[in-house]
């Protein structure tokens, strides 16, 4: 019998668990994007008119040395994106990037609410699997070294 009760209660609070997992009425559920994700050939045929297109890549810095980016772009982090509006020009039509267009698609609404001219998002490592060549990888400099002092290799320690 108690063998049974304890069975009965993991399976409620597994149940439990799960529905409290659910959002309740669609709360932090992530509303699609309004900004139009990109084709490859979409994509490429914007690239074909650079002095038409800025890229404002939202990805931390990490992610563009691990995956690649886009020869020429602006680079702000989305978390920072509505700081910095002042500062990318309105003279040319945005594309956002991020991995997977995702977070570009949110960055590209909020370009598209402050009114600049967006014309799509596109995921860089998409854009890769789905046969696109990126063209920079831009390694990310080691921290600088604790105790804020230099040795030199093979200085021992006191």
């Amino acid at each position: 019998m108690f063998k049974n009760l304890v069975i009965i209660a993991m399976l409620s609070t597994a149940a439990f668990a799960q529905d409290a997992a659910k959002p309740a009425n669609g709360a932090n559920a992530r509303k699609p994007a309004r900004t139009k994700t990109l084709t490859n050939a979409e994509f490429d045929a914007y690239l074909a008119h650079p002095e038409k297109v800025l890229l404002v890549d939202v990805r931390r810095p990490d992610e563009v040395s691990t995956i690649g980016g886009f020869p020429v772009y602006l680079s702000i982090q989305i978390k920072d994106l509505k700081d910095h509006l002042k500062e990318i020009p309105k003279d040319r039509g945005i594309i956002t990037v991020s991995n997977h267009a995702a977070r570009a698609g949110a960055a590209g609404d909020v370009l598209d609410d402050a009114g600049f001219k967006v014309l799509g998002a596109v995921g860089a490592d998409t854009y890769q699997l789905d046969g696109g060549k990126l063209a920079v990888k831009i390694p990310v400099p080691p921290p600088p070294p604790a105790g804020g002092g230099v040795r030199a290799a093979g200085a021992a320690a006191h």
